[in-house]
């Protein structure tokens, strides 16, 4: 029995630290941090991203998270203070699934949240700040997102 518990135990703990990462990014072609310069996606690839962002069930999950969140905020009082990395990755969801086809890293400190990275047009460049904002814990939005159409294919 102990070997088993060790060996659960240890494989947990290996998937936690292999999941572990220091920037939130709504896709793996997102830029690794908010300094780093944006470069416009690929056609198939917002496409590929597009439609599994906008698909219902992608989209009800995404929500349901940050409700989930949200609601275990309010029951323990967690919500006065959040680390860094939660609002990050509360606020990378709620655009992740408001934004589909964006590229974007999200960085968090104290209250401040910093997005940047690419988005296909100008309307859903427009919705970053208020999406985010919808999140408990955000007071400042700093958008260094620019607007990238998805290169043609060549």
């Amino acid at each position: 029995m102990k070997k088993l518990t060790t060996l659960l135990l240890s494989g947990v703990l290996l998937f936690g630290a292999a999941a572990c990462s220091d920037n939130a990014k709504t896709s793996a072609d997102a830029p690794d941090s908010t300094e780093q310069a944006a470069k416009s996606p690929e056609a198939d690839a917002t496409k590929e991203t597009k439609e599994d962002g906008q698909s219902p069930t992608r989209r009800k999950q995404l929500n349901s998270d940050i409700r989930a969140r949200e609601e275990r905020n309010n029951v323990t009082g967690g919500d006065a203070k959040k680390d860094d990395n939660d609002l990050a990755s509360e606020v990378r969801s709620k655009l992740e699934a408001n934004i589909p086809n964006g590229q974007l890293v999200v960085e968090a400190e104290k209250d401040t949240v910093t997005v940047s990275g690419t988005v296909p047009n100008q309307d859903q460049l427009k919705k970053i700040e208020p999406l985010a904002k919808e999140i408990k814990g955000v007071g400042t939005v700093n958008v260094k997102a620019t607007v990238a159409p998805p290169k043609p294919k060549s």
